[in-house]
Formats: C-alpha cells, sequence, structure tokens
C-alpha cells in the first residue's frame, strides 16, 4: 500500500487523534508518525501485522530449508567432517587466540 502525504503525521497529531487515526488503520490506511521531523513508529492494523509476522515466520523456514538443501549437497559431494574433530579444532583455535 502507497503511502500519501496525509499518512504521515507528527506525533502531537497522533496524539490528539488517536481515535480518528485507529478507525482509518482499521479501514485499511497506515500511518507513519514522526518525532521530531524523522519516522518514530507506523500505526498499521493488527491483522496485517499478524501477516507481517507470518511472512517473516516464513521466510525464515525458506532460509532453514535452502541451509538445509545445501548441507545435503555437501554430504552428497563429499566435503564432510565429524562434529568432534571440527570442535575440537575451533576449540584450538580459541584457545591460541587467548594464550598468544
Amino acid at each position: 500500500m502507497a503511502l500519501s502525504s496525509g499518512d504521515v503525521i507528527p506525533l502531537s497529531q497522533a496524539r490528539a487523534n488517536l481515535s480518528e487515526l485507529a478507525d482509518q488503520v482499521k479501514a485499511g490506511a497506515e500511518k507513519i508518525v514522526t518525532k521530531n521531523g524523522e519516522s518514530y513508529v507506523a500505526i498499521i492494523n493488527a491483522k496485517r501485522l499478524d501477516y507481517y509476522h507470518q511472512l517473516e515466520r516464513e521466510h525464515i523456514h525458506l532460509l532453514l530449508i535452502e541451509d538445509a538443501g545445501k548441507g545435503l549437497a555437501d554430504v552428497t559431494a563429499g566435503n564432510i567432517e565429524d562434529a568432534r574433530d571440527g570442535l575440537a579444532a575451533i576449540k584450538r583455535r580459541r584457545a591460541s587466540r587467548h594464550t598468544g
């Protein structure tokens, strides 16, 4: 949804007109509240916020699936290392940084 100049409002105006702003947001508008001339907070419909959170979770799941696919490709290609050996190497590197 595109924002218009009427959707960007100073905090003082938002305080004075919160009920009206809430009705506009419930009807589908989004508002950007400014403080000292800078973007401060956004007012959006609660259902839309839930939707944004759902999209974020789905994005995280897609990234995890992508990482799992890369891991499986590494295993298939033989690019593997025993976890105990890998952890021991990490511990050695950390120890050498702290002692040297």
